[in-house]
């Protein structure tokens, strides 16, 4: 135990820079059978984490934990070289795998207390990179603890729903705290985009099968846009009627357009429709058309509050733009919500 001891001490922000490293490592070279059979009890938990998506989550943490890229991002911050006994807690969201990573993440190399109150939708995988990280680098086991309730807490980090997050303001309102609401992402088009860019912005859309903030919910098109070129481009993502509960999705959502008779486009795995709300339903793409720069530039700066960002490869006066394909990568400093989290963490 002294021993332990000890090591927890010398655990300076180089030490937990190269042990997420490690973990990085790891999940780049995972083997095969260890990623079905977690990817299987990760599925059997909730039926929308595929091989697929638990694939996609695991190879953008474990390349996103690069030591260059994690010093980079850390020398940006007063984090302190020993470790603290500030307890953090951490209600993670479960809609697509390890959603809750980068908070984890952020409160361990800032040297706190990590304590997780973890979704049951998203248990398994969380489980399995805390326990992982422990296993590669035995000092950091001490510092994350799996907990039911956050009744001790000093700050808090909640990623929820906007019901939730008035539960959350009103139960964490007095400490130090972050507090996340329901967010999506919208695209911008120009009419000039190729097939591939389409494509790419494809998977902007469907990677998780559209469950997540940072998945387009709503593309923002030219009045005279034509999006024939557009629904094609999206035939490669067909796959994703193949899963029962998208396709369920699917279906009943094109039963109440039909039954409505509200004007909409039918790819067979995709409805597309015209309207000015901004969170489509799950197998639902929105469209609103814009008539000039300035009319695009105030129908985004409205709807700023809840957008998590804006995918597109054209240059707006916008924070968080990401270009297409990359709205499911997020780089380090890519915050949610656009609060710096490190920043708050070495505050508080």
């Amino acid at each position: 135990m002294l021993h332990n001891l000890s090591s927890y001490h010398k655990m300076t922000v180089q030490k937990r820079i190269e042990a997420f490293a490690q973990l990085g490592t790891y999940l780049q070279n995972i083997a095969e059978d260890e990623l079905h059979s977690l990817a299987w009890r990760a599925q059997n938990a909730n039926n929308w984490f595929t091989i697929e998506s638990v694939t996609t989550a695991l190879v953008n943490i474990g390349q996103m934990l690069n030591t260059s890229d994690l010093e980079h991002w850390a020398s940006k911050y007063p984090i302190s070289e020993k470790l603290t006994d500030r307890k953090v807690g951490v209600v993670m969201a479960g809609n697509i795998p390890a959603v809750g990573f980068h908070d984890w993440l952020c409160v361990v190399l800032a040297g706190h207390q990590a304590y997780l109150k973890l979704s049951a939708l998203d248990a398994v995988l969380m489980h399995w990179l805390v326990t992982k990280l422990a296993e590669l680098v035995p000092e950091m086991a001490a510092r994350t603890h799996i907990a039911e309730r956050l009744n001790d807490v000093d700050v808090i980090i909640a990623t929820g729903s906007d019901n939730s997050a008035r539960y959350f303001s009103h139960y964490f309102g007095k400490k130090p705290n972050i507090i996340r609401q329901n967010r999506t992402s919208v695209a911008i088009l120009t009419g000039t985009e190729t097939e591939e860019e389409l494509q790419q912005l494809g998977s902007d859309i469907f990677t998780y099968y559209g469950l997540g903030c940072r998945n387009v919910s709503k593309i923002f098109i030219p009045e005279s846009y034509d999006l024939v070129p557009f629904l094609a481009a999206q035939e490669v993502y067909s796959y994703v009627q193949n899963h029962h509960k998208y396709h369920n999705n699917y279906d009943y959502n094109k039963s109440i357009y039909l039954v409505n008779r509200t004007p909409h486009l039918d790819t067979g795995f995709l409805v597309v429709a015209e309207s000015q709300e901004l969170v489509s339903p799950v197998s639902v793409l929105y469209y609103e058309r814009y008539a000039n720069e300035q009319d695009l530039l105030d129908k985004i700066t409205a709807l700023e509050s809840k957008i998590q960002c804006v995918v597109t490869n054209k240059i707006i006066d916008f924070q968080r733009i990401v270009k297409y394909g990359k709205a499911q990568s997020p780089l380090l400093a890519d915050y949610a919500d656009g609060v710096d989290t490190m920043l708050f963490l070495t505050q508080n």
